[in-house]
């Protein structure tokens, strides 16, 4: 039987600076249906950066994402009645959508501030590869470094 096909999506850009990568991220923090609201709040968290840096906060928030993209991972295969954590590459969309809800999980964990406060420190945090969404990215390296051993299961 052959496996469903998987069309290419086409992400809508974000309203203000025109980037797609941008527009996705305002989806991922949107929760309910609001996007006004994740839109406010990652363009507040732009503002934030914008104040603190005095550099443009679109750098900040790519090289950000850059750095909390994770390179492999580890994913559970059974094979002769164990399972195994195969370390795995991790594919393009699959990375940034991990880097962003890292990233987004990290801001959300912290209390006390409003959210575009909390995810402007995260993003400066991430730019500079310090964080909890960094801690996220070099566990799961660690993990499949520990686990290569298994990577001849891997397909």
């Amino acid at each position: 039987m052959r496996k469903k096909r998987v069309y290419k999506k086409h992400y809508q850009p974000d309203i203000i600076h025109n980037r797609v990568n941008a527009g996705r991220f305002i989806n991922y923090l949107m929760r309910k249906g609001k996007k006004t609201a994740a839109e406010k709040v990652f363009y507040g968290a732009l503002e934030n950066i914008k104040k603190e840096t005095q550099k443009d906060p679109l750098e900040i928030f790519e090289k950000a994402l850059d750095n909390a993209a994770p390179l492999i991972q580890v994913i559970s295969k059974r094979i002769g009645g164990a399972n195994y954590q195969v370390p795995k590459e991790v594919r393009p969309e699959r990375k940034f959508f991990l880097a962003c809800q890292w990233i987004i999980k990290a801001a959300k964990a912290k209390k006390g501030k409003p959210m575009a406060a909390k995810l402007a420190e995260e993003f400066l945090a991430a730019s500079k590869n310090e964080g909890a969404a960094i801690k996220k990215k070099q566990d799961t390296h660690r993990m499949a470094e520990a686990n290569r051993a298994f990577a001849h299961f891997a397909r």
